[in-house]
């Protein structure tokens, strides 16, 4: 189940040591990391299992993001400059439109799912999404506009 809201009241809910070390990471955030430029993702390891993706992009219309999930890691999509709507549904409501890709430890999904919840990640807030959540990210509140975000990845076994 996708848990999402401010750090602070996130980090009330979610206390395992994984989430601890994420938590750290996203509360030292420094500017530098608006240095990242439109379309580039920078993985850095957090610690010997958990790493984070660095990124920056502009929003889309719904109609133009897709439904993705995986296996092997939990997701904490932070919003550190701008927002953004992701929708979460669940798994069993979507068809697959490419196969799981170990590497990449992704699953891309077709269709849009009508029992969508549409969450509104604003500066400083996150949502948590876990393997048996699908989730749409990337989606435009009201006009397209540049996002920086940090996508942390922490291993199934640990979350």
């Amino acid at each position: 189940m996708a848990i999402f809201g401010s750090l602070e009241e996130v980090k009330k809910q979610v206390s395992k040591e994984a989430f601890q070390i994420a938590f750290d990471y996203l509360e030292n955030i420094t500017d530098d990391f608006l240095d990242i430029k439109d379309g580039e993702c920078i993985k850095e390891m957090i610690s010997e299992d958990i790493f984070v993706l660095k990124q920056a992009y502009y929003t889309k219309n719904r109609e133009d993001c897709f439904f993705e999930s995986h296996k092997k890691y939990i997701d904490i999509q932070f919003m550190v400059k701008g927002e953004e709507y992701m929708d979460v549904c669940d798994l069993d409501s979507l068809e697959i439109e490419t196969n799981y890709v170990e590497k990449t430890d992704f699953i891309k999904y077709k269709g849009k799912e009508n029992a969508t919840s549409k969450l509104l990640i604003r500066e400083n807030c996150l949502a948590i999404f876990y393997p048996s959540d699908a989730h749409q990210p990337c989606v435009k509140v009201e006009n397209k506009e540049l996002i920086y975000k940090a996508v942390i990845k922490i291993p199934v076994n640990l979350g």
